[in-house]
């Protein structure tokens, strides 16, 4: 099973957030326990910009196991027609494109979502599967 693992999982546990940091590294423990995990080159460039060089970056991301997967035709045409839809329903332009993206990357790369926007995603990725961590007791 490949996840997709969206930026707020991954900065909850970077952050060592007090309310979701410790459940977001359970669900990322949980799901590389059922195969790969990726994340796309936003999640990249968001998460990205919390460590001091893209060496360190990496690094991090080699150890946990979670790997670079680049968009593809198929993803970037998928959220593009999300993207109008979403706006043509007069969606406001508090959602970027950048979500459509990692919604569009997760739908057509993995079988699965790891974020905790679980509302967006299943409203506007009906097909997605999405799963979200459990907050930290």
């Amino acid at each position: 099973m490949v996840t997709a693992i969206d930026s707020s999982v991954l900065l909850d546990v970077v952050t060592d957030d007090p309310s979701y940091g410790a459940g977001s590294l359970e669900s990322l423990d949980r799901a590389r326990g059922l195969g790969r995990l990726v994340i796309c080159p936003v999640v990249w460039a968001e998460v990205g910009a919390f460590f001091h060089d893209s060496d360190r970056m990496r690094l991090a991301m080699n150890s946990a196991g979670i790997l670079f997967d680049p968009f593809d035709e198929t993803a970037a045409s998928l959220a593009a027609g999300q993207w109008r839809e979403y706006r043509r329903r007069g969606g406001r332009r508090t959602r970027l494109l950048a979500d459509f993206l990692v919604a569009a990357h997760a739908q057509t790369r993995a079988e699965a979502l790891l974020t905790r926007d679980r509302g967006f995603y299943r409203r506007c990725f009906a097909n997605l599967r999405v799963v979200t961590p459990e907050p930290a007791n």
